[in-house]
């Protein structure tokens, strides 16, 4: 065989090579069925314990879930990744989950049960230290996270304080490191924080100090799931044990806070003490309660007075309750 032969035959290899890896590719793809197990990609955030401890310890591999986590900034940053199919699955608060909704082919499926009083009091807001109270907010520099419900609890809080949302100025922000350096220098004069580690750093500000805290105003954050509704009809056996997964992983993460707290700092560098604040105040409660309800209708009727959803819908026809009504048929509403 001659050189030109010997290439032509490698080439020829080559190529059967790169055919085989696409179709084997393809067999793995997102939300496909691969090795019996379902293959979902799942959007994250680095405080989140309930999709770390799912995956650490087992429980999604006990209900047959090859689970792969895409971290993100934030929850809507994950919601939003929907669109261009960079995960299967994401959770979020009410606003970037009807946002989602509204423009595409998705569902809400379930939701975390974590719409209470002390997980708002974690959300602080923390202003200028020139600014002695909410009526000074009037004429300032307001962040909010672009995507976010934060708008909304703007609106609601300043009303509450004589400020209406025209007297002041919203700036649009990626994250909260992005925040926290506005905030520092005179960027912004006022942000809303969540979470120990970010509560801790923002309240070491010297330019600035905690002013409130959303357990003080009636907004309660509902969180989500979603998914696309091919996801859903497709592998609808597969989400109900995907509930299971982090219904489990969340009673695990509460009834054992020092070893969460161990692998929240083994996966993203948590501090253990953030950990161990946090976790008592999000215990997920996989279901879809009234509160759960009411929260979205509320947010979503500000959303289209305001024209953040441009168009209405019937949000019962964006609600796919089957696979948590399957998971926890007690914990689910009548829709009315």
């Amino acid at each position: 065989m001659n050189k030109l032969h010997i290439r032509r035959f490698s080439l020829i290899v080559l190529a059967m090579l790169l055919s085989a890896l696409l179709l084997a590719a393809c067999g793995t793809a997102a939300g496909s069925n691969h090795g019996g197990k379902l293959k979902l990609k799942i959007a994250d955030i680095s405080t989140n314990t309930v999709f770390r401890v799912a995956k650490k310890k087992g429980f999604f591999e006990k209900h047959g879930i090859d689970a792969e986590l895409v971290n993100f900034a934030t929850p809507a940053e994950g919601v939003n990744s929907l669109f261009i199919k960079q995960v299967d699955v994401a959770f979020g608060a009410d606003f970037p989950l009807l946002n989602a909704v509204s423009k595409g082919d998705y569902s809400i499926f379930a939701s975390s049960g974590t719409a209470t009083d002390v997980s708002a009091s974690e959300w602080k807001l923390f202003v200028r230290k020139e600014i002695a109270g909410a009526s000074e907010l009037k004429g300032k520099k307001l962040s909010f996270s672009r995507g976010t419900f934060i708008p909304y609890l703007w609106d609601v809080y300043l009303q509450q304080n004589g400020v209406s949302l025209s007297d002041v100025t919203l700036v649009g922000q990626g994250g909260f490191d992005e925040t926290y350096v506005a905030l520092k220098k005179g960027e912004i004069d006022a942000a809303w924080v969540y979470g120990a580690v970010l509560n801790q750093k923002f309240a070491a500000l010297e330019e600035a100090y905690e002013l409130s805290d959303m357990s003080k105003t009636p907004v309660r954050l509902g969180t989500g799931l979603i998914a696309s509704n091919q996801i859903i009809k497709e592998n609808k056996e597969g989400i109900v044990e995907l509930l299971k997964a982090l219904d489990e992983a969340s009673a695990y993460a509460q009834a054992h806070p020092e070893e969460t707290a161990d692998i929240m700092y083994d996966e993203v560098k948590q501090p253990r003490e953030a950990t161990l604040k946090d976790l008592p105040k999000n215990p997920w409660n996989i279901g879809f309660t009234e509160k759960a309800y009411e929260g979205l209708i509320g947010q979503k009727k500000y959303m289209v007075e305001n024209k953040i959803i441009e168009k209405d819908f019937d949000l019962k026809k964006k609600l796919n309750l089957d696979p948590v009504r399957q998971a926890f048929p007690d914990r689910v509403i009548e829709l009315k």
